[in-house]
């Protein structure tokens, strides 16, 4: 049988849907019905709901089977109707789904004892069997054994599968952020099982018990114990109590922030479990898609005949900036954030101030955190202009296609902002602006071969553009990536691909900087760490849970907290920040100290001495 879910889950990251009986509930079907049973006395409910979960982009669609087994629907007198009501809840996801939809069959464990009677292993597995069987059979895409919460319950599951499964399945535990079971087992134990079954699960997942923050904990772990696909779908928080319901308060914003972090870690698939409803998949959907495999990660191909390939400028004819890489000279810049109105007087002012204190460049952020602001470009020009340094403008790719891209390297040329940060970009969803649409028509590695072939007088069609770009690339690097494999494999692709120079993520802890310094001692490429001076305790907090890539060791925290006054704190995190630069100074080529809330001040106070051995 064609295995669709394993196609999908290596084409790209799968959206699942939410929950089902926390939405029921909503609906004041309270936890004394049988929420199975409304697949034959409610249809209309359940239908709807799978309705708004294809709506809100989900792609797998969960049928409403969870404890619709033999053995808990006798519980409700229900057990008679095992077989019309597994049945009815295919029939009633399969109706709602496009083509483009995958129906996973649910299966959840055998439940504990009624009173009368505890079904024996051998009956366990019969009862999960006889479910199974009926949802394969009716049409389901393939099966989902969930919320599996033990060793012997995972036994029943696999011993079921061995001998009715007929379609792909996959099974997802529910454990802690320790990958420990509810009963305290490792999920180690249970994941030997499966390696002993002569069935496979296509794929593995964690749902239920832990809310995104612990998902994320729990997802790092796993991902090093299995090589298949894994799926995460947290629950929206911790339930709190609110007019006699149990109400989940994550909001979707919140939860879409930390899907991801589960995709840059390495799930193929997200979806949401108790407490998630259609509005926290349709905000993870919107932000997840852009990121998929296909259309950010796609290598960049040429639609037409390539003109032969010119030789491009030498780097250190590119500009100041570029010429000091070149040199194996130390080489300085301070990040200033462009404002949010057009007014940019302010802007220039800091820029002339830090030329005349000896900085070599201004580096421009392009939208961060999924921001609007003034064109960083039009910001470059006016700070070369009128402040005589030089820019390190950041370009990236989440706001325009490939032509538009195009058409702004071919204007930083003409205008001579020649040094360029290429960056994949925050999605829309974490900003300001959450109803804004992703380009992503390629990440950062595909803008860097784009601008490659620029600076070698071709563009992405393969025309001539007589003289090549003099552009000096560079791209980031994240010294605290919790998957510090593929931002290894990453990284060398952005060289690969005609990155000159890094600039990484900003360091708090030099030990997790030199780690990746050696680990790609081979490249030989020039790293400029980023370096924040934290301003307050406040900020701190921020940096240490808000910012992704951003590791603030406990340390620090205690020394910020420990400053009592603002300017107390301000001056504990410029302390904090010249400590760490000087125990980076020797291993790498260039600092990049950022200015926080336009303080240039701070900024300039780090990198003081370092101006002065220059």
């Amino acid at each position: 049988m064609k295995n669709l879910l394993k196609e999908r889950l290596s084409d790209h990251v799968v959206i699942f849907d939410g929950a089902l009986g926390t939405e029921f509930y909503k609906r004041d079907f309270f936890i004394n019905t049988s929420y199975e049973e409304l697949c034959l006395i409610a249809p209309k409910v359940v239908s709807e709901l799978h309705r708004s979960y294809v709506k809100a982009g989900a792609e797998v669609i969960t049928t409403n089977s969870y404890s619709a087994n033999r053995h808990k629907l006798a519980q409700y007198g229900l057990a008679g109707k095992t077989v019309e009501i597994n049945q009815a809840a295919v029939a009633l996801a399969r109706g709602e789904c496009s083509e483009n939809n995958l129906v996973a069959g649910s299966i959840g464990p055998t439940g504990e004892s009624t009173g009368h009677h505890s079904p024996t292993f051998a009956e366990a597995a019969e009862i999960i069997g006889e479910q199974l069987q009926v949802l394969q059979e009716a049409g389901a895409d393939f099966l989902l054994f969930e919320t599996i919460p033990s060793l012997k319950d995972t036994q029943i599951a696999v011993a079921a599968a061995e001998k009715y499964a007929v379609i792909p399945f996959m099974f997802s535990f529910s454990a802690n952020r320790e990958l420990k079971t509810p009963y305290g087992e490792s999920l180690t134990e249970l994941l030997k099982v499966l390696n002993h079954a002569s069935k496979k699960p296509t794929a593995l997942g964690l749902n239920c018990n832990m809310g995104a923050d612990g998902m994320l904990e729990a997802l790092e772990k796993l991902l090093k114990l299995t090589r298949r696909p894994v799926i995460v779908q947290p629950n929206a928080g911790m339930p709190k109590q609110v007019d006699n319901r149990m109400i989940y308060m994550c909001s979707p914003e919140y939860l879409t922030t930390y899907a991801v972090r589960y995709v840059n870690l390495g799930a193929a698939g997200v979806g949401g479990c108790c407490g998630t409803g259609p509005e926290h998949i349709a905000d993870i959907a919107r932000s997840i898609k852009p990121l998929s495999k296909t259309q950010v990660e796609h290598h960049l191909s040429l639609v037409t005949e390539e003109m032969p390939l010119q030789e491009p400028v030498p780097l250190e004819r590119r500009s100041k900036f570029a010429a000091k890489l070149a040199r194996g000279e130390f080489v300085t810049s301070v990040e200033i954030t462009p404002p949010r109105g057009f007014d940019l007087a302010s802007t220039i002012e800091k820029a002339v101030k830090c030329r005349e204190a000896g900085v070599d460049a201004i580096n421009i952020p392009d939208g961060p955190r999924a921001s609007s602001r003034i064109s960083p470009l039009i910001t470059a020009i006016e700070i070369q202009e009128k402040a005589g340094i030089e820019a390190v403008l950041h370009c990236c790719c989440r706001d325009k296609n490939l032509i538009g891209m195009q058409a702004d390297l071919l204007g930083c040329a003409g205008k001579h902002v020649n040094n360029i940060l290429f960056i994949t970009g925050d999605p829309p969803k974490l900003g300001d602006y959450p109803f804004a649409s992703a380009v992503f028509d390629v990440d950062s590695i595909g803008i860097l071969k784009v601008c490659d072939k620029l600076n070698h007088g071709v563009d992405i069609g393969g025309k001539s553009i007589a003289a090549p770009t003099p552009i000096c690339p560079g791209a980031g690097a994240d010294p605290n990536a919790i998957d510090m494999q593929r931002e290894l494999r990453r990284l060398r692709e952005k060289i690969a691909a005609g990155a000159q120079f890094i600039i990484t993520q900003p360091v708090f802890d030099p030990a997790a900087l030199f780690r990746l310094l050696d680990k790609i001692a081979d490249l030989e490429i020039p790293v400029i760490a980023g370096i924040w001076p934290l301003a307050s305790y406040r900020n701190a907090e921020f940096m240490k849970y808000e910012v992704p890539g951003v590791v603030v060791p406990d340390a620090v925290m205690k020394r910020m907290a420990a400053a009592e006054t603002r300017e107390e704190q301000r001056a504990a995190g410029i302390a904090i920040a010249r400590e760490a630069a000087a125990e980076l100074r020797d291993r790498i080529q260039g600092l990049q100290v950022s200015a926080p809330f336009g303080n240039i001040d701070s900024a300039l106070a780090v990198l003081e001495s370092f101006i002065m051995k220059k």
